[in-house]
């Protein structure tokens, strides 16, 4: 279909209308079939016409209808501010009942205030809050109008040029051109780049704070223009997706006028907000503007979160309006009463117009709403304004405490939500991800498996044993590192390595500092001129030390490849030595990282050097090779010990097979140590040396051509740590990654030469594939390789089938490979490493032409795309061979086992949630005391519902005979007598328990309903891990425990993943960590370190908690106390609605007396010290049983009140009962002795004494002569016809007045005060305690709670009492079968077996699972234990090794076994 200029709008309209539309792709049937073609539809998708002169006209008919790019996120305008501002403050009930009591109190039968006193509360109120509104809508308005009003390049038709225009100028089809260092202003199609390669570089830190930069390509057919992008000449039309907020998810196609269809994703769109870097010019069309661009719909504005203390608020004001509702039925009740009293109407009750007067009924309800008015300050109004003052004053101190501040990073803690502090100091569930949040997410290469070959690195290893040294270098090192490249060159590669051979071998040192982490500018002028560093790209991440054996193979690998370019079949020898070329070529191919250089990080590297400069001349190369050949055969003459065998060489090779069992797993290492224990022999150890200084020596030869060009080092940018560590591994072994462009990668070879790959294909990584695949075309073998890495629990399914071969030797070989490696990753999971696969595969030419094209049909699809893109995945990645598996190591951040063990202590359940493999999270959580190595670890793995459900009864059972044993009903003459079971031993402790689950257990649980188990199960765990969740899963599962159990949780994260956990938790705290911001911008709380959250809940969560709840109890306390004595007056005005206090002075009485002490009360006051409270995590746990605010807490406050308000009223009223005294006098000291009495409440309930609180305190009771003299002394006709003029001066001349003052608090304040002794003699509550321990000296006070920390210690279980590994199975409808780690040394295979068995080997416990025995072929090994259908329970099992004598640990204790079952 050709767009002709005037009829192409008209054209589409009829397609919709007459459904003529097809969709992208119409003939590949892989799509779908040609009967079941889908339809356009112009209110799904978006139709872009370019705003050309071709085009112009549809343009402008199409334009109209999507939105402009002007943003506006201010919520009023001029004439829209004071109506909404209004109408949204009367959403909250408070005010909507003080507006009711303003509109009583206008009405002249109830009137009890003046109208305009009554008014003045609220208005005061409802003004303050208008102008925060008002202020905060303001700085909105600037920040709009700033941005609306930025410049940017618009392409206009007429003058066919760019023009100078403002962003909001900027509409659908408009064709923007964009300059290095330039924000991006809408959602852009990127057509043309400055770059030859037609890739910009994007900074997307404005959307999720990331620094590394991404990479944006033009659409097909677009990347190869010479000369600039002429709009005229742009002649298709775009259709694309509606607007959504998937950040990283975007389809589209572009149809040429001559039917043909390109198709794009997310790889070409260029997001509002984010920089253009390191491109001269880039020109896109506009396909979303203002709110409907990607960003904008991402940003729905703050999450407004209830705390629990103000849920308990509204709550009691429930309660007190119950309260009002008594006091206000009893006195119309009253009031009627009393009126049938008088035979005939009283003087003071005065008719209507018409003469009558109210019946008694109608008088009591006007009374009733009098009431309401008179006794309305019961509703605290301005406890809610006094709430968000301490809050502000809370954040404040909380966001300047050092301790919380990383001094490296300069980041401070963000509180980004004001209104949940002191959730803080509640907390009960801890949700935790592992990576970034409990490690350091620096990944670190530590060992590698090739072709069944494991290589330990074990120099390396000894390098990170060390890591304080390796962060902060010696002097001479940075002094070494200041020198210019080729100064250093000269000094040669010797020099790099230091005399204890603790130093790593440097290969890319770079001139600048490295820094880790994303560091924030202080000066935010300077973000533009600046470059953020490199991320992932520190010392510890870049520097790998080689293995020596591998090395020696690497080296004999890369001269393998240039015999590729003589077009001869390769050897039987050389099987495993292409194999690790392959190995290497994958680790450095197969990623997405941008390589730049160290003067100028954000200079992209992209042109590849020539290969022929670079290069070694052949006699370079053949000397090489002798030298390799005579170091081989000094080795195999002077080594007596037999050298491992190399299953790969002997695929080819006749060489005979010795490898036994007991030597699978042997591993290729430096150390003095072998793989069964004992030591190798000198002459073993004489030619590693040898071979160091031949490697070392070598090394001079092949890096003398690279290094001697002085050419700038490259430095990696990655998307995430785990790429950028597997391409420093491989540049370390001389396999670097010189450049890389969409369609080339360069790849330096160890002796110098440069290959150039051409990239046909990339598929990316994502969580559901769990693996990224690149297939390039190699030059010098011309072959199509596709190579691919992923989580090994997908890649060794997608292996090639070694039974289809036809050689049963190679069958023999490829099983073993597989299963050697197997158990490598294995091992590298219960040392606690990441691992990775490497797998390849050679496809012909016909085979990838023909997935291709079902490739790009798939991408030009618009309807099922991303399942389209999944299959033709799928088609290309089978049938792999496998190359060797990758360890990287997650260090653990520093002080996390203490943060843990603390929150522990502190009654804190703590859960992590983590998508790593279930053996790697299991060693982490060791390291990180999770777990202890005496708990009872449940490891529960299953898919059938039935089976979950029987191993959680049993798990159940078990625990529950341990924590809760029964007790039968046996009578004897009306006596209970338990029979005689074997009870626990005084003294010792129950052994803890833990619980570790996948996540297809997890979905097991959710969807069979069997969450109540579950949860019943994990509350006996004091820790569960679940491994291998999805981000929906941890989202479910916080939200399962918050609503189930009733619980406050806390998710802590760090990445993208944990968004959705963090915002179902009650509290979301996001780590500024490698991952990006957006966990961080979806938090409640930031901070950049684990170990911050000990003393943020501990110390300042407590403090929080502890300061607003007891000020909230004050509140009620203060405002009942004042209102009840209106109340007892009413018995002596006849229920009238008087008073005999004046109406200033109980305005003054709230607004300014006793406001001030309270706000005070709130941020400063400290119960117990920040040290005590660390040093002491258990009395956390008084903020969890909220003992400062509970339902018992609040009503004895009320009573308390209601009796000091008694003893308030009647002892002035019994003082001057038979006087003659006025109103107002008689009012004036029960004003004063209330006021007295409820200041002297606030000062015995602080804890913390300082000349602040002293001044505040005495200046409020002061205060209040002052403005009383002064009001009584000016008030002459204020209040007519009574006036309190000269009232509080006749008083102060009066004796009794001071008796009055001094009598009566001290009666009012006697009960609590005795109640405070008494409760702190013989209180047996820790906060009590430790209050008492913070008033010692310091030597005193550090013995105290010394003492206190070896009596609140539980009792160690007994040497005994080994810990056990119950691993739950799963149950298929296949058949078991068992791959248990098997160890080549003897000693440590016993010694697994003492570890699973309790007590002594007499007293072995070996159970099955009667669900599982029906299966003959299920074998268990003697290290698993199973629940048991014979029911020997961990109870008698901890008792039975109670009794028996324990027996000292083996020196291998720390090792712990890990047997799985698989299908």
């Amino acid at each position: 279909m050709a767009l002709s200029v005037d009829s192409s709008w008209q054209r589409w309209q009829w397609r919709v209308q007459d459904g003529f539309l097809q969709s992208p792709s119409e003939t590949t049937p892989l799509l779908f079939p040609e009967g079941g073609r889908q339809h356009y539809s112009l209110t799904q998708q978006r139709l872009v016409f370019p705003n050309n002169n071709v085009f112009h006209q549809d343009w402008e008919k199409i334009s109209k209808k999507y939105s402009s790019n002007s943003i506006r996120t201010t919520k009023y305008t001029l004439l829209t501010f004071l109506p909404q501002n209004l109408f949204e403050q009367f959403h909250r009930c408070a005010n909507l009942y003080f507006l009711f009591l303003v509109v009583l109190n206008w009405m002249p039968s109830m009137e009890v205030f003046h109208k305009e006193i009554t008014m003045l509360p609220l208005a005061i109120v409802l003004f303050i809050i208008m102008v925060k509104d008002g202020i905060e809508d303001l700085r909105r308005h600037r920040f709009d109008k700033g941005i609306n009003c930025s410049n940017v390049r618009i392409y206009e038709r007429k003058q066919q040029s760019y023009v100078q225009k403002c962003w909001k100028d900027v509409r659908v089809g408009d064709f923007i051109q964009m300059r290095c260092n330039e924000i991006v202003p809408a959602d852009i199609l990127l057509l043309f780049s400055s770059d030859p390669s037609g890739i910009c570089h994007l900074e997307t830190a404005n959307l999720d704070g990331e620094t590394n930069l991404k990479q944006r390509r033009v659409v097909k057919g677009f990347a190869q223009q010479e000369a600039q992008f002429e709009p005229e000449h742009f002649h298709n039309t775009i259709v694309c997706e509606k607007p959504n907020n998937h950040l990283n998810k975007f389809k589209g196609y572009m149809e040429y006028p001559d039917k043909t269809r390109t198709g794009f994703g997310s790889e070409c769109l260029l997001l509002r907000g984010c920089t253009i870097r390191n491109t001269e010019v880039a020109v896109g069309i506009v396909i979303y503007t203002g709110h409907e661009t990607k960003a904008l719909l991402n940003n729905s504005g703050p999450r407004y979160k209830r705390s629990k203390i103000e849920r308990r608020i509204n709550v009691d004001i429930f309660f007190c309006i119950g309260l009002l509702f008594l006091m206000c039925l009893i006195g119309a009740v009253g009031y009627s009463l009393w009126n049938e009293t008088f035979e005939e109407h009283p003087p003071f009750d005065v008719p209507d117009a018409n003469g009558s007067f109210l019946s008694p009924a109608l008088g009591g309800f006007y009374m009733f709403l009098t009431m309401i008015i008179l006794l309305q300050v019961l509703i605290p109004i301005s406890l809610y304004v006094s709430i968000e003052l301490v809050k502000i004053g809370q954040v404040f101190f909380l966001h300047n405490d050092l301790d919380l501040c990383d001094e490296e990073a300069d980041w401070p803690i963000q509180c980004r939500a004001l209104n949940i502090t002191e959730d803080l100091g509640q907390i009960q569930y801890i949700f935790s991800d592992k990576t970034g949040t409990l490690t350091e997410n620096k990944m670190v290469f530590r060992r590698c498996s090739i072709m069944g070959n494991e290589y330990c690195h074990q120099e390396n290893a000894k390098r990170l044993e060390t890591p304080k040294e390796l962060d902060s270098d010696s002097e001479e090192w940075a002094q070494y590192n200041c020198l210019r490249l080729p100064a250093r060159c000269a000094q040669g590669p010797a020099t790099v390595r230091s005399q204890g051979g603790s130093r790593p071998l440097r290969r890319s040192q770079s001139a600048r500092v490295p820094i880790q982490g994303h560091f924030r500018q202080k000066s935010v002028g300077s973000c533009e001129t600046s470059q953020p560093p490199v991320a992932f790209s520190s010392s510890i991440e870049k520097d790998v030390t080689p293995d020596k054996h591998l090395l020696s193979k690497v080296r004999d690998a890369a001269l393998w490849l240039e015999t590729l370019s003589d077009r001869r079949p390769a050897q039987p020898s050389f099987v495993s030595t292409s194999s690790i070329a392959d190995f290497f070529l994958a680790l450095t191919i197969c990623n997405s990282v941008m390589v730049s250089t160290t003067t100028e990080p954000r200079q992209r590297v992209t042109i590849a050097p020539s290969s022929k400069s670079l290069g070694m001349s052949l006699e370079k190369i053949q000397q090489l090779f002798q030298r390799l050949k005579l170091l081989s055969l000094s080795q195999s003459f002077s080594s007596t010990a037999p050298s491992d065998t190399d299953l790969g060489e002997s695929l080819g090779a006749n060489v005979p097979t010795t490898d036994s069992d007991e030597r699978d797993d042997a591993s290729v290492c430096n150390g003095g140590y072998s793989t069964d224990g004992g030591y190798r022999s000198s002459t073993w150890e004489h030619s590693d040396n040898l071979g160091s200084g031949s490697a070392t020596s070598m090394e001079e030869m092949s890096e003398a051509p690279a290094l001697g060009l002085a050419k700038p080092e490259l430095c990696y940018e990655a998307e995430s740590p785990d790429e950028a560590a597997l391409v420093h591994a491989a540049c370390a072994y001389s396999f670097t990654l010189v450049s890389r462009t969409p369609e080339q990668v360069t790849v330096r070879l160890p002796q110098g030469t440069c290959l150039t790959f051409d990239i046909l294909c990339t598929l990316g990584f994502d969580s559901v594939r769990k693996r990224m695949s690149v297939v390039v075309r190699n030059p010098l073998s011309k072959e199509i390789v596709v190579y691919t890495k992923g989580a090994d629990s997908v890649i060794m399914d997608l292996l090639e089938d070694p039974a289809r071969g036809s050689d049963v030797d190679v069958e023999n070989k490829l099983k073993k490979i597989r299963a050697r490696t197997q158990r490598h990753l294995d091992l590298y999971a219960r040392d606690g490493l990441r691992t990775l696969c490497i797998a390849k595969k050679v496809i012909s030419e016909e085979e990838f032409q023909r997935w291709a094209s079902f490739r790009q049909e798939a991408e030009a699809a618009l309807d099922n795309r991303e399942e389209l893109l999944m299959e033709t995945a799928q088609h290309l990645e089978n049938q792999l061979t496998l190359l060797g598996a990758t360890g990287i190591e997650d260090r653990l951040q520093e002080g996390v086992p203490d943060t843990i063990a603390a929150l522990r202590e502190a009654g804190i359940q703590l859960w992590v949630l983590t998508g790593d493999k279930q053996e790697t999270a299991v060693n982490i959580a060791y390291s990180c005391k999770l777990l202890d190595q005496t708990d009872t670890v449940y490891s529960v793995n299953t898919e059938s519902q039935e089976t979950c459900e029987s191993i959680l009864n049993c798990a159940l059972e078990e625990i529950k005979q341990l924590h809760e044993p029964q007790k039968p009903c046996c009578t004897f003459f009306g006596f209970h007598l338990p029979y005689k079971i074997p009870s626990v031993p005084p003294g010792a402790a129950v052994p803890a328990f833990g619980l570790v689950i996948d996540g297809k257990t997890l979905n097991t649980i959710l969807q069979g309903k069997l969450e109540k188990k579950f949860l019943e199960l994990t509350q006996y765990c004091r820790s569960v891990l679940c491994c291998r969740c999805t981000p929906l899963q941890k989202s479910m599962i916080v939200k399962l425990v918050r609503d189930k159990l009733r619980v406050m949780t806390l998710s802590i994260g760090d990445g993208a993943n944990d968004v959705s956990m963090i915002q179902a938790a009650d509290i979301g705290i996001g780590i500024s960590g490698q991952e990006g911001m957006q966990a961080v911008m979806s938090s409640d709380f930031a901070i950049s370190r684990f170990r911050y959250l000990k003393k943020l809940l501990l110390v300042h969560g407590h403090w929080c908690y502890s300061r607003l709840a007891r000020m909230v109890v004050y509140f009620f306390y203060k405002n009942v106390c004042y209102v009840m004595l209106l109340f007892w007056y009413q018995f002596f005005c006849g229920f009238t609605g008087s008073t005999m206090i004046d109406y200033w002075q109980m305005i003054f009485f709230n607004l300014f007396f006793t406001s001030v002490p309270p706000l005070l009360f709130g941020i400063l006051d400290k119960d117990v010290s920040a040290e005590t409270l660390l040093a002491l995590p258990e009395l956390y746990q008084s903020g969890q049983k909220c003992e400062c605010y509970n339902p018992l807490t609040f009503w004895i406050t009320i009573m308390d009140a209601v009796y000091q308000s008694l003893v308030c009223f009647f002892v002035p009223y019994l003082t001057y009962k038979d006087s003659d005294i006025d109103v107002f006098t008689f009012g004036t000291p029960i004003n004063t002795v209330s006021l007295t009495t409820i200041l002297l409440h606030q000062a015995m309930e602080m804890k913390t004494w300082t000349a602040i609180h002293a001044f505040i305190v005495i200046g409020s009771f002061l205060m209040y002569f002052l403005v009383s003299l002064l009001y009584n002394g000016v008030c002459v006709t204020c209040n007519s016809p009574t006036n309190p003029y000269w009232d509080m001066q006749r008083q102060l001349a009066d004796p009794i007045f001071y008796l009055v003052c001094f009598l009566t608090p001290a009666v009012a304040l006697l009960p609590r005060y005795f109640f405070l002794s008494v409760q702190g003699t013989y209180g047996k509550s820790l906060i009590i305690k430790a209050q008492k321990i913070d008033k010692l000296p310091t030597d005193i006070r550090n013995q105290e709670i010394q003492s206190w920390r070896n009596k609140q210690r539980p009792t160690p279980v007994p040497q005994g009492i080994q810990p056990s590994q119950h691993l739950l199975p799963p149950v298929t409808d296949q058949s078991f079968r068992t791959s248990t780690t098997k160890n080549s040394s003897p000693h440590k295979q016993k010694h697994v077996e003492d570890w699973v068995l309790h007590g002594d080997r007499d007293s072995r416990l070996h159970m099955t699972d009667d669900l599982c025995s029906r299966d003959s072929s299920a074998k268990f090994s003697s290290g698993e234990h199973l629940l048991g259908s014979d029911r020997t329970t961990a109870a008698e099992a901890y008792i039975s090794g109670q009794t028996n004598r324990a027996r000292t640990p083996s020196r291998s204790s720390h090792r712990r076994s890990q047997s799985s079952l698989t299908i």
